[in-house]
C-alpha cells in the first residue's frame, strides 16, 4: 500500500509514536507498505517550528533528513496537475497545506494516513483514519 502521512502523522512517528493508532503503526512498519510525505509538510513544520509550537532535537535540515532515510520516505511531488486537483474537493475548512496534501494522495493513488478529522470523511481519495 502506498501511504502518504499527513504532516501530524508524520511528526507523531517521528517525536510522539504513542499517539498512532495501532492500525497506523503497524502499516507505517510494514516494509510492504511505500511511505510518502508532501514537502509542504516540510513547510507545516518549519512554521511549527517558528511559532514555538514544537522543538526539535537537532537542526531542522538534519531532523529532516534523518525522518525521511529512517522511513524510507518517497516525495509526494507539487505538481500542475496536484495544484488543479484542489478543485476536485469540497473541503470543509480553507487549510491550503491541507487541500494539497489531499491533492496529491489523489494525484498518485496514495492512501491519506490522518487524524485530521476535516480529512478523514473527504470523498475523492482513500483515507486511513488514526482511531
Amino acid at each position: 500500500m502506498k501511504l502518504l502521512l499527513d504532516t501530524h502523522i508524520w511528526l507523531w512517528s517521528a517525536l510522539e509514536p504513542q499517539r498512532l493508532a495501532r492500525r497506523v503503526k503497524e502499516s507505517l512498519t510494514d516494509p510492504t507498505n511505500e511511505l510518502w510525505l508532501s514537502p509542504l509538510s516540510v513547510g507545516e513544520l518549519i512554521v511549527l517550528l517558528r511559532k514555538g509550537r514544537l522543538q526539535l532535537p537537532r537542526n531542522v535540515a538534519e531532523w529532516v533528513a534523518t525522518t525521511i532515510a529512517d522511513l524510507q520516505i518517497v516525495e509526494a511531488p507539487l505538481t500542475v496537475e496536484v495544484a488543479l486537483a484542489v478543485m476536485s474537493f469540497d473541503f470543509p475548512h480553507g487549510d491550503p497545506a491541507d487541500h494539497f496534501i489531499a491533492s496529491s494522495a489523489k494525484v498518485f493513488n496514495l492512501t491519506l494516513v490522518t487524524a485530521d478529522e476535516n480529512l478523514t470523511g473527504l470523498r475523492g481519495i482513500q483515507v486511513m483514519a488514526n482511531r
